[in-house]
């Protein structure tokens, strides 16, 4: 975290949080793009009001910061981090959903299907999470059409089956939903539910600046680290976080009976093994020198987060 003051981090964080709401204003006006008939009012509104005026926007900020250590074009990256805000930003509506979490709160507000109705939601979602594959291959984010392939690739299995999408329903299982006693792998579940997309962060600087093969995994190692790191965070918070701060109820976990890292660690457990991701995200990125120190501050503000 050398070379990174904590006033300087969270700066560079709100900067791109600023820039990424600008961008996804954009991208969620009215105007109608080629191909398209038109822009519902009561769809388009429903996803500015998921999307936009919330967040830390901590997804698209290691995007940016990922493909700044190959010097990529910030306006490029930025591309990149508002089509994963989106998928995330998504992934939010259909887990407040009833027949998901059924959550009234997030982000200090009512949840999407309070503010409006179930059906809006679902179609919100369903809109944002095809914005995003039409964002990540616009021309602008890199001139070889091969990186946009493997971008879109990349993003499409992160979110979906083998990432968030399957996370979700073994999350549910966990729950028991499905009826059955499965097994529960609180770990494999983390990968996929939560770390995928944050994974994708990391990666998806390493694709747009055509890394190498031993630089690409270092930010996968890292990517991977970080988003465990941020689960167990989360896990804490539900535990011993303050509702107000968190924008949501706390002990939501509890309450649906999820296992957790805590309930399996327990909470001096957990924090330590946050200490442990630490060091390992730390490792993984010291190959960059000098140009990771925003990248291992960013590992620590995630571990160290109140919301």
């Amino acid at each position: 975290m050398t070379g990174t003051s904590p006033s300087d981090f969270a700066k560079r964080l709100d900067k791109t949080a600023d820039d990424t709401e600008a961008l996804l204003g954009r991208l969620l006006s009215d105007d109608i793009l080629h191909d398209e008939i038109a822009r519902p009012k009561r769809l388009m509104d429903a996803m500015r009001y998921s999307s936009l005026n919330g967040g830390k926007r901590l997804r698209p900020f290691l995007v940016v910061e990922s493909a700044a250590v190959f010097g990529i074009p910030r306006e490029a990256a930025l591309l990149v981090g508002a089509a994963l805000e989106c998928i995330h930003c998504y992934s939010l509506i259909h887990d407040d959903l009833p027949a998901m979490d059924n959550s009234d709160l997030r982000r200090g507000r009512p949840t999407l299907h309070k503010q409006t109705d179930d059906a809006t939601a679902i179609l919100a979602g369903d809109g944002l999470l095809t914005l995003a594959f039409d964002i990540v291959t616009r021309d602008e984010i890199h001139r070889d059409a091969n990186v946009r392939l493997l971008l879109t690739r990349a993003l499409a299995r992160c979110a979906g089956i083998g990432g968030m999408v399957g996370g979700q329903i073994l999350d549910l299982a966990g729950e028991g939903r499905f009826g059955g006693n499965e097994p529960i792998d609180v770990a494999r579940i983390q990968q996929m539910k939560t770390g995928a997309l944050l994974r994708y962060g990391c990666i998806a600087g390493a694709l747009l600046g055509q890394a190498s093969q031993k630089e690409y995994q270092a930010l996968d190692d890292y990517g991977r680290a970080l988003g465990e790191a941020f689960q167990i965070a989360d896990d804490l918070l539900d535990v011993e976080g303050d509702a107000a701060a968190l924008g949501k109820p706390a002990g939501a976990d509890a309450a649906l009976g999820k296992t957790t890292f805590v309930t399996q660690l327990g909470i001096e457990g957990a924090k330590q093994r946050v200490r442990d991701l630490l060091a390992r995200a730390d490792s993984a990125v010291s190959i960059f020198g000098d140009r990771a120190a925003v990248l291992q501050a960013a590992a620590r503000f995630v571990a160290e987060r109140k919301n």
